[in-house]
């Protein structure tokens, strides 16, 4: 398959981030491997989402302070963001409303019209309208200008990391532009972009609990969207998704990452690094980035067991 043909990713992962981990990074990397070693699928971009305050789960610390040590456990990476929409609005915010604001979004920052993971489009996901002649877009007629697959790659890139997934200074959040357009020059591209949720197989067990979730959301996010399942050791991805009729529905929406790292529960867990951090625990480094570590020192977070 060409660049252009297969289809472009972007791995949105959701959650408390109370703190970020290690684990949390990781499962990023491992899911972008795994997505490019099948040979269909090109990551252009990961979105980290804090959830809002209103969450009410026990121990969680402001917003202002997770999506400060999330920038500081990604600023090395040149491919995944923060993103602070969720935290910004009035209240929490479903998993379902998430991914629809990064699509609507995208929609409007790329021009791009993007598939469903069920239902991909019939016509060219970025191209001329149909019923419309070309107008020139180029300041000259060199063919060479006309962009390639790397250069849509690069403004796509680009747009991740300048309007959709902002990466604001450390001590100020701004919103994201959502008026911002990359220009009409990328819409003789022909790719397919997809918005896939990164999760764990604790989040796809969830599924399985009956009333936890909205069984609307469910078919959305499953149905329209798919999700990557970065599963924790010794885990049965497949007995999980026979437990409910809607990941039966929807199984070929589920891309189940399968590699030899093995993937403990506790480089992930946010409770267990809360945990070392309030013991004095040395292996809090096994957990947490020296950044993210000398954040919550600095603002004496999680050191007693209120959070």
């Amino acid at each position: 398959m060409t660049e252009t043909t297969k289809t472009h990713v972007i791995l949105l992962a959701c959650g408390s981030f109370n703190p970020i981990t290690k684990g949390h990074i990781q499962m990023f990397e491992r899911a972008r491997d795994y997505l490019h070693k099948t040979g269909r699928f090109i990551v252009i971009g990961g979105i980290v989402s804090p959830v809002h305050d209103s969450y009410g789960k026990q121990g969680l610390v402001s917003s202002r302070h997770r999506l400060t040590m999330c920038q500081l456990a990604v600023q090395s990476s040149d491919w995944i963001r923060v993103d602070p929409w969720e935290c910004y609005q009035d209240t929490w915010q479903t998993t379902c409303s998430v991914l629809e604001h990064h699509r609507d979004l995208m929609k409007r920052v790329t021009g791009c019209i993007l598939s469903n993971v069920n239902t991909p489009s019939l016509t060219p996901v970025i191209g001329q309208p149909q019923n419309e002649t070309p107008q020139p877009i180029y300041q000259n007629s060199n063919l060479s200008n006309k962009p390639t697959a790397a250069k849509f790659l690069g403004k796509v890139g680009e747009s991740l990391s300048r309007i959709c997934c902002v990466r604001p200074p450390m001590e100020r959040f701004t919103f994201v532009d959502e008026n911002a357009n990359l220009g009409t020059v990328m819409r003789y591209e022909e790719i397919e972009l997809r918005i896939l949720l990164l999760c764990g197989s604790d989040l796809l067990e969830s599924f399985c609990i009956p009333g936890l979730w909205n069984e609307a959301d469910m078919e959305v996010i499953v149905g329209d969207f798919g999700i990557v399942v970065v599963p924790r050791d010794g885990v049965d991805t497949d007995r999980i998704m026979n437990h409910s009729s809607i990941l039966r529905k929807y199984k070929n929406n589920i891309l189940v990452v399968k590699d030899d790292v093995n993937h403990p529960m506790s480089v992930v867990s946010s409770t267990k690094s809360r945990l070392a951090l309030q013991h004095g625990d040395g292996h809090v480094v096994d957990y947490l980035s020296q950044p993210v570590i000398d954040y919550i020192l600095k603002s004496q977070l999680y050191l007693n067991a209120s959070g």
